[in-house]
């Protein structure tokens, strides 16, 4: 167990681009607003990205607290920690695979991490050797899949789900990003990147669809501005959506299970 922390909640994808670490930061955000205390680690080494997202200026370093330990920063009420606060962010990690789980290693474990009831860990693209080092070293509760409907991030998905079975870390659900596009000039609405694909994914690993959400310059705006849209407009309509999605992680992790709960979906 990691000292401080209650629950761990991997977020993942099978690949980049899908906008993994936009759900991360407005999931652990609207856990936060259910009244839990929450905290994101990016395990992104090679390109982490809550810095900017969470609004954390750059050159801000995390306080030194006792023998090789350090304090996480605040941001929006949730604690944090980051690679992007370890270094110059124009700085690339040229760095081999063992040295970047040992980086990760050291950030889980010795971060002085303050009654967390929830910390969500941001994972980088793929399957590999962060993946591993979490789901070896720590009691990892469940895991949360991003995707988009399209089959080639489906394809990537499979493996990410594959590999949390694995090594018996249950998925909690699939968040399918990017699903419908709504023109801000005409107001027409399509499914850019294909329909289904959430639905089709969490039939086929018998899990729940824990939400949908658009492909919206809002979303994006929001979170390069440092104010995800949890905090930026906390009653639209995508903060409900990550809202009822936390509510449905605690209730597998926190609850007897129960009935699925229900997941919002943007129609056209």
């Amino acid at each position: 167990m990691i000292e401080g922390v209650k629950h761990i909640v991997a977020v993942a994808s099978g690949k980049g681009g899908v906008g993994k670490s936009t759900v991360t930061v407005n999931l652990a955000l609207a856990m936060a607003a259910e009244g839990y205390r929450v905290g994101v680690l990016d395990a992104d080494i090679y390109g982490p990205s809550q810095a900017q997202m969470l609004g954390v200026g750059e050159g801000v370093r995390p306080q030194a607290s006792g023998e090789n330990q350090f304090l996480p920063l605040e941001a929006h009420g949730i604690q944090a920690m980051s690679m992007a606060f370890m270094v110059d962010v124009r700085e690339p990690m040229v760095w081999r695979g063992p040295m970047v789980a040992g980086a990760f290693q050291q950030m889980l474990n010795q971060t002085r991490w303050s009654d967390l009831d929830y910390l969500f860990v941001d994972m980088p693209p793929g399957t590999g050797d962060i993946q591993l080092t979490l789901a070896q070293k720590v009691p990892v509760d469940g895991a949360v899949i991003v995707t988009t409907p399209q089959d080639i991030a489906l394809l990537d998905a499979r493996k990410g789900i594959e590999m949390f079975r694995k090594v018996k870390v249950p998925v909690l659900g699939v968040v399918e990003n990017m699903s419908l596009h709504t023109c801000s000039k005409c107001g027409h609405s399509e499914p850019v990147f294909g329909e289904g694909g959430g639905e089709r994914i969490a039939a086929e690993y018998d899990t729940r669809v824990l939400g949908r959400l658009p492909l919206s310059m809002g979303i994006r705006e929001q979170v390069d501005g440092g104010r995800p849209s949890v905090v930026a407009e906390p009653d639209c309509e995508v903060a409900t959506t990550f809202r009822t999605m936390a509510r449905q992680v605690a209730e597998q992790i926190d609850g007897d299970g129960g009935d699925q709960g229900p997941s919002i979906s943007f129609s056209e």
